[in-house]
């Protein structure tokens, strides 16, 4: 017979699937088992829409006519503790005692203030038995997005930057430099579409006209969020095709143009990062990709406001220009992405 590990890793790899698309909800995996036997799973696929639980026990009523009879002897694994509160679906912890599944494996309790040890506790008082903590790290790792937004009530906050070898962001004269290769740049359109927001500043957008959607990956293309103090940036600029729900944040107004939202800070000069986070926690925005430039970057580094750096290194050189932000974390991995050097670091502070 598999071990629980195997059981709550497949769960992880479920959950996995619903990334784009469960924000600003947790991404949860489920999977039944009996006899050693996996006979459902499933996985919470869209906000809004039935949770992991529901469409595994979905696929054992598909399957088999004696669901009652299998449910009665089985044991679920959850990636998450079930939840225990009605919002967009009924209580998972409900469905579980309705089925009178005696035996519930849980990979991490839910930090939300609706569940928090609610769902377990339920799950315990109807004389389920409910074990907490296999592969705990992993399945809190796998939702540090989510636990991010409940428990700092902002945003989980990626840097992402290229540099040359000798240390550059990009040229000093504004013009274009391509630092890395097409396996990288495809890479980045990967992980565009697994956050919710990309948030670039002034510079960026008059030196490179990015356009900030994915279109080197499948995914949806995340919502887009530019600083602009004064409003300078010509308005045929493509982060202004409302193509995707944009934020402007500036000190000169706030208003609303279709999907394009003027958020105005009153103080620009002071705890601009932190204010920024805290308006898109406010917009149900779960984590955001900072992708320049290397002064919007240097300020949440120095904010100590970031959680995960991303940064590539090319082997091309430039010999002078504006110098890459510096970062000072936890060096998690290195690996080659084409002819470019990918480290990951982590911020502990």
């Amino acid at each position: 017979m598999a071990s629980p590990q195997i059981y709550m890793q497949r769960c992880l790899q479920l959950a996995s699937l619903g990334a784009g698309s469960v924000s600003p909800n947790p991404m949860v995996g489920a999977v039944i088992v009996h006899d050693g036997k996996i006979i459902g799973e499933g996985y919470h696929q869209k906000y809004g829409e039935a949770h992991a639980e529901v469409n595994a026990v979905k696929m054992v009523t598909d399957r088999y006519t004696n669901v009652d009879e299998l449910l009665k002897s089985s044991t679920i694994y959850v990636s998450l503790e079930p939840c225990a509160h009605y919002g967009k679906t009924p209580p998972c912890a409900d469905l579980i005692i309705k089925h009178q599944i005696p035996s519930v494996i849980v990979g991490c309790r839910d930090p939300f203030p609706e569940v928090d040890g609610k769902g377990i506790e339920k799950l315990q008082a109807a004389g389920v038995e409910v074990t907490v903590g296999v592969l705990e790290a992993e399945s809190l790792h796998h939702n540090r997005r989510f636990f991010t937004r409940v428990q700092k009530h902002r945003p989980y906050i990626i840097l992402k930057w290229a540099q040359t070898a000798d240390g550059f962001f990009a040229p000093d004269d504004g013009t274009q430099h391509w630092i890395t290769g097409p396996e990288s740049r495809k890479l980045v359109h990967q992980w565009r579409a697994e956050e919710d927001a990309i948030l670039v500043g002034k510079n960026t957008v008059l030196a490179d006209n990015p356009q900030l959607n994915v279109r080197y990956a499948e995914g949806s293309s995340p919502k887009r969020v530019v600083i602009d103090r004064h409003l300078e940036l010509d308005k045929n600029s493509h982060v202004f095709d409302k193509t995707v729900e944009t934020f402007v944040f500036n000190a000169e107004k706030f208003d609303v143009d279709d999907n394009i939202k003027h958020i105005q800070l009153e103080d620009f000069d002071n705890y601009v990062p932190q204010y920024i986070m805290f308006q898109l926690y406010l917009q149900d925005i779960q984590s955001v990709i900072i992708e320049g430039g290397a002064k919007t970057l240097q300020a949440f580094i120095d904010a100590g406001l970031w959680d995960e750096a991303r940064i590539f290194t090319g082997p091309s050189t430039l010999g002078k220009g504006i110098r890459a932000p510096f970062i000072s974390g936890k060096n998690e991995s290195s690996q080659t992405i084409g002819n470019d050097n990918l480290q990951i670091f982590t911020n502990h502070l």
